[in-house]
Parts: C-alpha cells; structure tokens; sequence
C-alpha cells in the first residue's frame, strides 16, 4: 500500500482561543504513527473516554490535532513484526490507542503489534465492536466478581450506571449467567429498556446514597458493579451484604470517596478494581474467548445503534450531556473515502 493512501478521520483540533473543534477529514496513511502494524478500520464504538479526549481533556489526550477512538476492529494491511498475516481479522483495546495515539475513528491505525488480538472466529468485526471496550469491561467485572466467588444463588448483583455501555452490557451478561440483577440509573425512563436487557429491578441511581453518613446500612445486594464512582461507590461498598463485592471502573460521579473501614473489617466486603486498558495481552485473549463463548449475548445487534463516522461528533456531544443510552458501534467506512469498501 503506498504511504500516500488517502482515508477518513475523525479529527479533533483545538482553535487559538482554547476550544475544541471536531470534522471529518481526508488524511493520508504517512501522517500516522511509525510502527509495526497498519490496519483497516472496519468498526469502532464510542466510549466515555473518547468523548472526553473529543472535549479537550487533557488528562486523556495531551497533544492536538487527536483523532480518538480507543478500540478498533478491522482487517490488517501489513505487520512488519511478522505477528499477524495480511487480511487477518483483529481488535484492539487500549493501550495508548485513543489517546495519545491516533484512534480508532478513522479508517486507519497504525499501531504496535502487541496492542491487537486476533477476532475470535465466533464474532464478526461489528460484533466485536457492539462489545467494544464497555463490553470487555463489563465482561472483566463480571469475571472478577466470579473470581471472588460470587454465584447466581448468593443474591442480587447491582449495577450503576445501568444505561451506560459497561452497565448495560453488565446487565445483559449478568442475567444470561442466571443472576438477578439490580440496575440503578439517573433516567427513569428507561426502566423498560433495562428490563429488556434483564433487570429483574429498577432503582434510581440516588437512593443508594440515602444511608447518608452512616457507616454502614443494611445488606442489600450479594455483589455490586459500579460505573460511576465518588459517593455511589462508597455507599454501594456499605451496603454490599458480608463476603461480597464490588468492582470499580468509573469515575463519572467523581474520582474520589469518604468512607470508613467498617464494611472491610466487619462485613470482609471487597473493592475490586477493574483495568481494560493495560491488562497483560494474555488475560484480554482469555475474556475475548469468554465474551465469545458463555458470554456471548444473543440478538447482539439489538445491544448497540450503529452509525457512521459523519455522525460521530454528534453524538460524542451527547455523551458530554448525559443524553446516550446503551452502546454505540461506528461502521467506519459506511462512507468511504479514497479507500475500495471491502
């Protein structure tokens, strides 16, 4: 492929008086990265973080003009590590992708060969990408859960953040294994919508910081998975029933919380952290294998609206506004530019 391949981004760019501003542009493969693995970008998904870094974060993305994007699916051009064959299928979460590396939002990555694991044989790329990085957290919150001990007969498991992609993916995958779920949320209008991923109830997300100032409140919920953070994290740990567990992977309600060590020292409660980004290669194999096999969901397609990458910006501000619900999957090259659509 020549370096003078011309390709569609997404393309964030930050203007002389401190905004940011978001276009489609044409870009050509030599203004990527030098490094190992070139691919085409089929499927991306839109994710929290990727719209902070479309915001101007720049504790996620320090340098612009940026193109986000932290997880692409797609097909390899070339790998001159000799990793991957031409034309193999492959995904990739994490690392710097989307951050400071030129991401997933564009019909090209350039990228070192160990950020990218094969497609398992079991999804297609777009599946793989309606999972995206929310999905493989979910899965991974799920997993640590299990790994704690946690079973369907323990009780209900809840979730925050339920609308969101790790909560309702969450939801989803938590009710196919058998265990009933709780799912808290801020839009109460959705209440249907969570039922239908398997909710067995509905709370909103507020009522579990009712305990207040207590130390501890009464034992609710057998385990717990958190998407948001800051209070509700606290006070989902004071209320987790003793010998359970609850995971961490967000921080929308705020980076930090108050509490006392009761529920450790008196309940054995735990706080599991969860990591999508810097995991050992190994260990996201072995969840894909799982996210592909006992955990896959049926109807996946039902799970994520797609669009295109024109849309992007749009809904990269909706997130920004609390107005998204569930996943989004980007067809890449639904409008294709200077490349042959495969």
């Amino acid at each position: 492929m020549s370096n003078n391949t011309v390709f569609k981004a997404l393309v964030v760019e930050e203007t002389n008086d401190g905004e940011f501003k978001k276009s489609i542009q044409q870009r050509s493969v030599d203004d990527l990265p030098e490094n190992d693995l070139l691919i085409e970008v089929h499927y991306s998904s839109l994710n929290f973080k990727d719209a902070m870094s479309a915001s101007g974060n720049k504790r996620i993305t320090r340098n612009y003009p940026h193109t986000p994007g932290i997880d692409a699916a797609g097909i390899v051009v070339s790998d001159k590590s000799g990793t991957f064959t031409e034309g193999q299928e492959v995904v990739v979460f994490g690392y710097d992708l989307g951050m400071d590396t030129d991401g997933g939002l564009a019909q090209m990555i350039s990228i070192p060969a160990d950020w990218a694991v094969e497609c398992p044989s079991s999804l297609t790329l777009k599946e793989a990408m309606i999972y995206g990085t929310g999905g493989l957290t979910a899965a991974l919150s799920v997993q640590k859960l299990e790994k704690m001990g946690a079973k369907p007969e323990d009780g209900a498991v809840a979730v925050t953040g339920a609308t969101g992609g790790v909560g309702s993916i969450s939801i989803a995958i938590l009710s196919q294994l058998g265990y009933e779920v709780i799912a808290f949320s801020g839009k109460p209008e959705q209440s249907d919508y969570l039922k239908d991923l398997g909710a067995s109830e509905v709370r909103h997300r507020d009522s579990i910081n009712e305990i207040g100032d207590k130390p501890v409140g009464r034992e609710l919920w057998a385990n717990a998975i958190d998407t948001i953070g800051g209070d509700y994290l606290a006070n989902l740990l004071k209320q987790t029933k003793a010998g359970g567990a609850v995971t961490s992977c967000g921080l929308a309600g705020g980076a930090e919380f108050s509490m006392t060590v009761l529920p450790f020292i008196t309940r054995a409660v735990s706080l599991l952290g969860i990591d999508s980004v810097y995991i050992p290669l190994a260990d996201k194999k072995a969840i894909w294998q799982r996210v592909s096999t006992d955990m896959k969901l049926p109807n996946l397609e039902s799970y994520a609206e797609e669009i295109t990458l024109e849309q992007t910006p749009e809904y990269l501000d909706r997130f920004m506004a609390s107005q998204t619900v569930g996943r989004y999957v980007v067809n890449v090259r639904g409008l294709v530019f200077g490349l042959e659509d495969r």
